[in-house]
C-alpha cells in the first residue's frame, strides 16, 4: 500500500509538574524540509529527535514541535519585582520630566520590560526524557498511520483513473476500422479534385498504405497498455514509490498524446481528451505520494 505525505500526529506526555504536548505534521515536498520547534529544556535531545524523525518520514515538509504547560505553582517561571519596580518608577520620572502620560496598562508595559520575567534552568531528569522520547513515538506511529490511511484513498482513486484510461483505450477499437476507410475516403476525393484524368492506381494504393501505416496506433496502444500495469504493480510495492509512478505518469501522458496526434477521427480525439481528463487526476494527487 502506498502512503501519503500529508500527516498529522497528537500526544501528551502527563509529567508530575507539566504536561508535554507532541505534534508533527507533514506535506508533500520533493525533498525533506525538517522545521523544529523545541523548549530550551530539551535542546540537548535535538540530535536525537532529528534522527527518529528522519528515519521515520523519510521525505516531505515537517513541522514538529514540543510545548510544555505547567501544572500548579512549581513553575520555573517567576516576576522580577525589584526590575518591575525600578522600571515602574523610571517610567513615571520620565513622563513627569517630559510631560507626557503615563501608560493606561502599567502591567502590559512593564511586563515585556527585559529581566523582569527571569526562568530558572531546569534541569531534565532521564525519566522525564524518556517520557518525552516515547510521547515522540507515538506522536510519529500516529503520523504514519495516517499517511497510510491517507494513501489507501489515493491508491484507490489511481486505481479507478487507470482501470478508467484502459477502459477508454479498448473503446478506441470500435473506430479504428471506419477511420482508415474514411481517411482513404479523403484522400481519393481530394485526389479526383486536384488531377481530372486518371492516376496511377497502384501507385496510389501504395502510398495510401504507406499514409495510414504512419497513422497506425497499435504500438501506442500497446505501450500505453504497458505503462498502466506498471502504474498499478508499482503501487503495490507500498510506500516510497511516490517519484517513480510520477515518471510512469508521464510515460503516460505522452503515449495518450501521440493517440491524439494520430487519430485523425474526430470520436478517437473525445477518447483521447476523456483519458487526458483522467490522468491529470493522477498527476495533480502522485505529486502527494511518499
Amino acid at each position: 500500500m502506498i502512503q501519503s505525505m500529508t500527516g498529522f500526529g497528537k500526544v501528551t506526555a502527563e509529567l508530575p509538574n507539566k504536561k508535554v504536548t507532541v505534534e508533527i505534521k507533514t506535506l508533500n515536498s520533493k525533498q525533506l524540509d525538517l522545521t523544529t520547534r523545541i523548549p530550551p529544556a530539551y535542546k540537548e535531545m535535538d540530535m536525537q529527535i532529528r534522527s527518529r524523525l528522519l528515519a521515520a518520514i523519510e521525505r516531505g515538509k515537517v513541522d514538529f514541535s514540543i510545548q510544555t504547560e505547567y501544572i500548579g505553582k512549581d513553575i520555573p517561571t517567576q516576576i522580577n519585582q525589584a526590575a518591575l519596580e525600578a522600571y515602574f518608577l523610571q517610567i513615571k520620572d520620565v513622563a513627569a520630566k517630559l510631560n507626557i502620560a503615563l501608560p493606561a496598562d502599567w502591567f502590559q508595559v512593564l511586563l515585556r520590560m527585559p529581566e523582569v520575567i527571569k526562568q530558572d534552568a531546569t534541569e531534565v531528569d532521564e525519566t522525564e526524557k524518556e517520557a518525552v522520547g516515547r510521547a515522540i513515538d507515538q506522536a510519529i506511529q500516529q503520523l504514519q498511520d495516517f499517511r497510510s490511511q491517507e494513501g489507501e484513498m489515493l491508491q484507490k482513486l489511481f486505481t479507478r483513473k487507470i482501470e478508467n484510461i484502459a477502459a477508454k483505450l479498448t473503446e478506441i477499437e470500435k473506430y479504428e476500422g471506419e477511420r482508415i476507410e474514411k481517411i482513404k475516403a479523403r484522400i481519393i476525393d481530394n485526389l479526383e479534385k486536384v488531377f481530372s484524368a486518371d492516376y496511377d492506381k497502384n501507385r496510389f494504393e501504395q502510398e495510401t498504405i504507406y499514409y495510414i501505416e504512419k497513422l497506425d496506433v497499435n504500438e501506442e496502444k500497446s505501450r500505453l497498455t504497458n505503462h498502466l500495469q506498471y502504474f498499478v504493480a508499482t503501487m503495490a510495492n507500498g510506500r516510497g514509490q511516490g517519484k517513480k509512478l510520477g515518471f510512469i505518469a508521464q510515460e503516460i501522458g505522452r503515449e495518450i498524446n501521440t493517440l491524439g496526434s494520430k487519430s485523425n477521427h474526430a470520436g478517437m480525439q473525445q477518447i483521447v481528451i476523456e483519458m487526458k481528463d483522467e490522468l491529470e487526476q493522477i498527476k495533480e494527487q502522485v505529486l502527494n505520494v511518499l
